[in-house]
């Protein structure tokens, strides 16, 4: 009986103790979103993108005139083709339509490289910043309110202006900073 109530007591003690250290955890919040749209050289990073994306989008659209006119061809020549000329024309138009449809996820994929490619620099800054932030501050933890976890709290624990305010400075510092 003896070591039951003493395993309880020390439990709750441990209990009680790791409430007390719950409430003394610092914790703050960011939006990433925000964050990221403001960030020094997000802008000229989603320009880039836009630019080398812009001969991707080029060539899909051609392909997709292009199976278009088969289509327009075939409807408008399907009353006067052989049923041996009707099928092959469906062949052809079926073919050129995988090709489509492969060719765009393949240019997908490489565009969505590409932006990850752009954005991992910015993305490597940010995160420094935020991590030096916490450490500096004594943050337990900082949470991202674009993540939509967070469902109501103190303004005062936003870091968000915080993180741009230093990522402004950063690359105001860096050599050929602020262009």
């Amino acid at each position: 009986m003896r070591r039951t109530s003493l395993a309880s007591f020390a439990f709750a003690t441990l209990v009680s103790v790791g409430a007390v250290e719950a409430q003394t955890v610092k914790i703050g919040y960011i939006n990433s979103a925000e964050i990221v749209q403001s960030a020094p050289g997000s802008a000229e990073a989603q320009a880039q993108f836009d630019t080398e994306l812009q001969s991707a989008q080029d060539e899909i659209e051609r392909l997709q005139t292009e199976i278009q006119n088969l289509d327009q061809q075939l409807q408008q020549q399907q009353l006067t083709l052989s049923p041996e000329a009707k099928a092959n024309r469906q062949q052809q138009l079926q073919i050129k339509a995988q090709e489509y449809d492969q060719r765009a996820a393949q240019l997908q994929d490489q565009a969505n490289t590409r932006r990850a490619e752009l954005v991992q620099p910015i993305m490597d800054q940010i995160t420094a910043v935020i991590e030096t932030l916490r450490e500096e501050g004594n943050y337990g933890m900082i949470l991202d309110a674009a993540a939509g976890s967070i469902i109501s709290a103190d303004p005062t624990l936003d870091l968000t202006q915080e993180v741009l305010r230093r990522l402004e400075a950063a690359a105001a510092a860096a050599p050929g900073g602020g262009q």
